[in-house]
């Protein structure tokens, strides 16, 4: 997986209740291909519900699509969700105090919620497989 789908992978976990379901629901399932990347994924999914950067390098786009996502992702308990998963994984990785400015990225979401077009099912989440 590269650098890019991981961040890609993390900000999906972090922010998006859906997949982290889905992903916490086939690990349970044993159905992981990459458990060293998930374990790297979670923390990355945790690093990005600290506190904003206060002089980033990125584009003030990027970082309000993140403000907005770490306040929208509260309403789910998001962070929590992902401190127990991090707890079942047995992950025990220090969490920097702020977003590393590296992760601050404008990247968007999958959609959420139903839609008139189509359903959003679990054909929908691509979570890499032992398959």
């Amino acid at each position: 997986m590269t650098a890019r789908a991981q961040l890609q992978w993390a900000y999906e976990l972090a922010f998006h209740p859906a997949r982290l379901n889905a992903a916490w629901n086939n690990w349970e399932l044993g159905n992981l291909a990459d458990a060293e990347s998930l374990n790297e994924t979670v923390s990355w999914a945790l690093m990005l519900h600290q506190r904003l950067p206060e002089a980033p390098a990125v584009s003030g786009r990027a970082l309000r699509r993140l403000a907005v996502y770490q306040a929208n992702s509260r309403l789910y308990r998001l962070p929590t969700m992902l401190r127990r998963f991090q707890e079942k994984l047995g992950i025990q990785t220090t969490i920097p105090e702020e977003v590393p400015s590296w992760m601050v990225r404008d990247i968007g979401l999958p959609p959420f919620g139903k839609t008139t077009d189509r359903k959003f099912g679990s054909s929908d989440l691509k979570l890499p497989t032992a398959n």
